[in-house]
């Protein structure tokens, strides 16, 4: 495994401007995704919010090849859904938004769901589980935890609930390059994995299945579906380890509260 990149206050203050940026994002975006908006729509307004209000880059575009500024996976896609204008999003529809911002040479990196119009109780109980399973991983984040702890606590989560958990895609390490190590599994066995130590930075993003954790890569060679076609959510957010804990660098506004819960609890 590659070294694990520790970051120094310093560097942890430009990651949490970058995250407080991508965060903006998603508050723009909560105004403008709703029926009838098409995926490419929604990758343009973002681009353009990046770019001309935040003076940031949009990581994603051009890495591996990529051309777009984020990903929508819709329904069934698991993640790395490419956007269309053919694409226009309906009613029931749930569809997890991944967004990439680089600024001042660090990277963020989170990702959110969002539920159109009428959605069925069974897609609006995946979205809400599959949220509570991220920050059941992110309340294990301390020094001296291990990533074997964050994964069984996810993992454990969405199993209770009759959900699988995907295994081919997990969290990574994140600072000046969007992908850097360790590997972040969204399952494991406690006490296991490396320990977790202050300064160290990564993705907590797991993906949730209706049905089984199975997937597939469509012929465009990046959309990844649920084999069994049942629906899938995931959300993503960036971490710092911290002295006594962590800290989510991509909370939005609305998430204020949960982190202070989680704080309390």
């Amino acid at each position: 495994m590659a070294e694990v990149i520790l970051k120094s206050a310093g560097e942890l203050q430009l990651m949490r401007r970058s995250g407080r940026l991508l965060a903006s994002v998603f508050s723009y975006l909560d105004d403008q995704i709703s029926v009838g908006i098409s995926t490419m729509a929604i990758n343009d307004l973002a681009e353009r919010y990046i770019v001309e209000q935040l003076g940031a880059r949009p990581a994603s575009k051009g890495q591996y090849g990529y051309r777009y500024v984020l990903n929508t996976s819709v329904n069934y896609v698991v993640c790395h859904g490419v956007p269309a204008d053919n694409q226009k999003l309906k009613s029931g529809d749930i569809v997890n938004v991944d967004i990439t911002l680089e600024q001042g040479g660090f990277i963020a990196d989170s990702s959110k769901m969002y539920m159109l119009g009428e959605v069925t109780p069974f897609a609006r109980r995946l979205v809400e589980t599959t949220y509570a399973a991220m920050w059941e991983g992110i309340r294990v984040v301390k020094p001296g935890a291990r990533l074997g702890d964050v994964g069984h606590a996810i993992q454990q989560h969405a199993h209770k609930q009759g959900y699988s958990v995907v295994r081919e895609y997990c969290g990574h390490g994140i600072g000046r390059q969007m992908h850097e190590s360790p590997d972040v599994l969204h399952y494991g066995q406690p006490g296991t994995g490396l320990v977790l130590q202050q300064g160290m930075t990564f993705t907590i993003e797991p993906m949730i299945n209706q049905g089984k954790a199975k997937v597939k890569v469509k012929k465009d060679g990046w959309t990844v579906v649920t084999s069994d076609k049942k629906l899938s959510a995931q959300w993503e957010h960036t971490i710092a380890v911290t002295s006594d804990g962590y800290d989510v660098l991509t909370l939005r506004d609305e998430e204020c509260t949960e982190q202070t819960a989680t704080r309390e609890s």
